[in-house]
């Protein structure tokens, strides 16, 4: 008797990605695709209806953050293991997904070969990311301590740094209120903090810095 397939669901807001995902994935005898989404609200109610067994989530959609659709899967009583498959930088990132709830943190640019690897070892109760990201979160609980951030953006929250990110991509505070469900003075919350802790004075500053840190990051 054939084993069954591994239902793999899919959260990009790019058709392209998804496509070549798709076409991936259902090459794989093992595995198919059962689904897929390009916003935070309607992977949320994919999932919950056709619960597959693992939902490989991007971390920039239409709608917000994928860290709102792991966190969700994390906290619901769905058995679904997440894969954060992103462009992001892994530095920044790979620790905020697993934290959050994922399995495995994946960068876009990974081949074809890790991605498959990464959906099997998660199907087997593992967890898949890089050997720099392994080696720096063994780095962090070296002596029982938690390492100093390397940066002062490590400081900032889920929140605030996807605040921050969405400020270097030109959105004004309207625009990220929108987003993410919030009103205009929680996002204005939001960007007092992220001075704070980045030791900006001003909007001007703030909006300088992460304009040049959105850059930097782009060209990563």
């Amino acid at each position: 008797m054939n084993k069954p397939q591994s239902r793999i669901y899919l959260v990009d807001d790019h058709p392209l990605v998804r496509e070549w995902l798709t076409n991936l994935i259902d090459q794989q005898p093992d595995l198919s695709v059962c689904g897929e989404a390009d916003t935070a609200e309607s992977a949320i109610r994919g999932i919950e209806a056709s619960r597959p067994d693992v939902a490989i989530v991007d971390l920039a959609l239409n709608d917000g953050s994928g860290l709102d659709v792991v966190k969700h899967i994390r906290n619901s009583e769905l058995q679904t293991a997440v894969i954060v498959l992103s462009m992001h930088e892994e530095r920044l990132y790979a620790e905020r997904a697993l934290r959050a709830g994922a399995r495995a943190y994946v960068m876009k640019r990974e081949t074809t070969s890790n991605i498959i690897a990464a959906i099997h070892e998660v199907l087997a109760g593992k967890i898949h990311v890089s050997p720099q990201v392994a080696a720096n979160l063994a780095e962090k609980f070296v002596d029982g301590k938690m390492r100093a951030p390397r940066s002062p953006v490590e400081q900032l929250s889920d929140r605030e740094l996807e605040v921050f990110q969405m400020l270097g991509q030109g959105l004004e505070t309207r625009r990220i209120a929108q987003i993410l469900g919030v009103s205009i003075k929680t996002v204005q919350a939001y960007c007092a903090r992220i001075k704070e802790k980045l030791d900006l004075a001003n909007a001007t500053e703030l909006l300088r810095e992460a304009v040049r840190w959105n850059d930097r990051t782009a060209d990563a």
